[in-house]
Formats: structure tokens, C-alpha cells, sequence
């Protein structure tokens, strides 16, 4: 049975955007781990930081590496990529990370600072919803649906 990589190493480029795509899923998401917790500090100053110095920059690094990592997915000697963006599994990626996109900006960004009833109903959706959307895109990228 072949090993199983987490990045296919087809180029030294490909190597380093793997790379790249990992630590902006690590910037990206990590720190939501710990927002409810700092929003229930009253850091609010500080986790607004966060949110738009950190995890909205790494969501959009992480799309950058990861199209540039099905763009440099061609082996040595080989006439074509090996994965197209009209894969399956890139077209859910990327639903998917449209999705977060639009979580991070419409629903947890404006309800940092407010501490109504309603806003932090939205903060926990938001929040919710973008750990349920790293485990969907994880299963993308191990499995590859549609591959």
C-alpha cells in the first residue's frame, strides 16, 4: 500500500505551499478555539484584533496556497496537473471556504463587541458553524470525493 501524504510532493514548490496551506489552516483556525473564552474574559479589544489581523488574513492565505497547490500538482515529465479545480473535491473546498468566508465577516466580526442576547447567539453560530466547516474540509482534502 503507497503512503499516504498530506501533500503530494510533486515539486519543491508544491513542498512549500503545502506548507504554507497548513500553517494558514493553523493560523486560521486556531485561534477560534479560544474566542468564546476570551469573549467571555471581556477581551474584546483583543479578540477583535485576532479576528481581523489573523484569521481573516490566514483564511485568505490559506485559499491563495491552496489554489496555488492544485496549480503546481504536475509530476515531473507529466503533460497535464494532476488536480483540476473543477474536481469535485476543489469545488466543495472551495464552497466551503466561501462559506467560512462569509461566517467570519457577516456573522462572528460584528458580534465580537456586543454582548446582546441576539449577537451572542450569532457569535456561537458563527463560531460553531466554522468548526463544523474545518471538519468538512478536512475530510475533502484527506478523502478527495470525486478524485
Amino acid at each position: 500500500m503507497p503512503a499516504m501524504l498530506a501533500i503530494t510532493p510533486f515539486t519543491t514548490m508544491s513542498k512549500w505551499l503545502g506548507l504554507l496551506h497548513i500553517i494558514s489552516v493553523v493560523a486560521a483556525f486556531g485561534p477560534m478555539l479560544v474566542y468564546p473564552t476570551l469573549r467571555r474574559a471581556g477581551a474584546v479589544d483583543a479578540l477583535a484584533r485576532l479576528h481581523m489581523r489573523l484569521t481573516l488574513p490566514a483564511l485568505v492565505a490559506l485559499w491563495v496556497f491552496g489554489m496555488g497547490l492544485a496549480g503546481v500538482s504536475k509530476p515531473s515529465g507529466a503533460d497535464d496537473v494532476v488536480y483540476h479545480v473543477s474536481e469535485t473535491w476543489l469545488v466543495l473546498a472551495l464552497i466551503d471556504w466561501a462559506i467560512l468566508m462569509v461566517v467570519a465577516w457577516i456573522l462572528i466580526r460584528p458580534a465580537i463587541g456586543d454582548r446582546s442576547d441576539a449577537s451572542t447567539a450569532r457569535f456561537s453560530a458563527g463560531v460553531g458553524i466554522t468548526h463544523l466547516g474545518l471538519v468538512v474540509g478536512l475530510v475533502l482534502m484527506i478523502w478527495k470525493p470525486g478524485a
